[in-house]
């Protein structure tokens, strides 16, 4: 074989071990015929159970600011995994990299072989021609050995022009082998910032550290409300539906109410999500009637006003019977002193973080709103307050840390407008407002394990957000 065509073979060779590289060896470093890669968003998305979440602000005495953050789960750390495959691609891509950069070398090298014989072919083409239009003047002998070279080189053009084109590839592929590189040293930089096994370490002790600041967090003032969120849509126009504040974490059942009169029966949904398909898992038929919508569930008992009376009653959902009930004295009941709305709303029973109350109103207070704190078990009234706000101009109220709120309206525009502090046996007016979204509530309570406050918008679930300012027990406090 002549000069040329062992040059050639070793272009055909190269070509071929190119080909074979790029179909065999190339997929499994960057792992396309296993593993697909994921785009950096992908890799840097945050689940919810993973992310950070405000919890409550804090001030403590110096004037600084403290926030309170919920620690994401302990699971954080499952990315160790992730982490070494991406460590171990970054490698091979690394590595492939250097591998096309020696491979690039011999092709530009026999690239260039290739276009000086592409050149020479073409001039030796031109000169051919220029001869076979003279061919009378030559000898016959020179003309036959030049067209026979001429009949071994035309066959090799195309094979030249497809590796011209090869090469274009080679370098094209080169390029995007870098830019695979740069992405995933950036996506190791960003997710591999850290060890995980001592960032593990640092979330835990985080989380440590937060849980005994809420220790020393004392009772919020309310600052805002936000919202509503609609949780579901039923019932008519009046209702009430809660959560046990006192329940486990794992405890969500939810109890279902519906209208202020001439009903006996509690629907039980395991969770909200059952509350919002439908999934009842129980029905209750109450020994009585209730009056009003201000019922409260507190460390699985229902508290609830008996119809036509200023009766209380305690009803074990466990043991499915009642187990206390007691005249609330002087108490005014059967839209003698309701809310705005009316609706035999009397008598409103709630909880908070300090325990079980009962708001009503007596023709002894001028029919203003009395707050009574009540036992749990028997019921008895342990101490009573007596404020100066007129129950009948009352939209609804709910108590957040031993602290009275009362809004002024159930309608549209209405906001909180007063509240009575039962630490300090002291009242002010306030000026917090909140959306009425479905323009008339009938029912408004705070839970003191979610944070919110359930709502009855007019045949609509809601909650509201609350936003409390807390105050930092220092070590002298007792």
């Amino acid at each position: 074989m002549s000069p040329p065509l062992l040059k050639l073979g070793a272009v055909l060779s190269t070509m071929a071990m190119i080909s074979n590289w790029m179909s065999q060896i190339l997929p499994s470093l960057v792992g396309l015929n296993t593993t697909r890669l994921s785009t950096p968003d992908t890799l840097t998305q945050i689940s919810p159970k993973e992310g950070w979440q405000v919890y409550s602000s804090a001030q403590d005495p110096d004037g600084r600011c403290i926030c309170t953050v919920v620690a994401p789960e302990q699971n954080l750390c499952s990315r160790d995994a992730k982490s070494r495959q991406l460590r171990q691609l970054l490698e091979k891509v690394q590595n492939m990299s250097q591998s096309i950069e020696v491979l690039n070398l011999r092709t530009q090298r026999d690239f260039q072989y290739v276009l000086k014989m592409e050149t020479q072919m073409k001039g030796l083409k031109a000169k051919f021609r220029q001869i076979e239009d003279d061919r009378k003047t030559l000898m016959t002998k020179h003309f036959q050995e030049l067209k026979e070279k001429m009949d071994e080189l035309l066959p090799l053009i195309p094979v030249l022009e497809q590796y011209k084109t090869d090469a274009k590839l080679i370098t094209q592929f080169k390029e995007e082998i870098r830019n695979l590189s740069a992405v995933l040293t950036g996506i190791q930089e960003e997710i591999g910032a850290y060890d995980y096994e001592e960032l593990h370490q640092r979330v835990l002790s985080l989380e440590t550290r937060l849980r005994d600041c809420m220790k020393k967090l004392t009772c919020g003032k309310l600052m805002k409300i936000t919202g509503p969120i609609t949780v579901k849509t039923s019932g008519t126009r009046f209702g009430a539906w809660m959560t046990d504040p006192l329940a486990s974490e794992k405890n969500n059942r939810v109890w279902y109410m519906d209208s202020y009169t001439n009903n006996k029966i509690v629907r039980e949904y395991k969770s909200i999500a059952d509350f919002v398909s439908g999934a009842e898992s129980r029905t209750y038929n109450l020994p009585f009637k209730w009056a009003g919508t201000n019922h409260v569930v507190y460390n699985g008992s229902l508290y609830f006003n008996k119809y036509q009376s200023n009766i209380i009653i305690k009803y074990s959902f466990d043991l499915g019977r009642v187990l206390a009930q007691r005249s609330l004295e002087y108490a005014g009941f059967h839209n003698v002193y309701p809310y705005t709305w009316g609706g035999f709303s009397d008598i409103d029973l709630m909880a908070d973080e300090i325990g079980l109350w009962a708001i009503y109103a007596t023709n002894q207070n001028a029919g203003n709103i009395v707050i009574s704190q009540l036992n749990q078990d028997t019921l008895e009234v342990m101490k009573s307050w007596n404020t100066g706000y007129p129950k009948r101009s009352a939209g609804e109220s709910f108590m957040i840390c031993g602290t009275l709120y009362v809004t002024n309206s159930h309608l549209t525009g209405a906001k909180v407008y007063y509240s009575y502090s039962t630490k300090t046996s002291t009242y002010e007016y306030t000026d917090i407002p909140f959306h009425n979204q479905y323009f008339h509530i009938s029912m408004l309570d705070y839970n003191a394990r979610d944070r919110a406050l359930y709502a009855w918008n007019n045949g609509h679930q809601v909650l509201f957000n609350v936003t409390l300012f807390h105050i930092i027990k220092t070590e002298d406090d007792t």
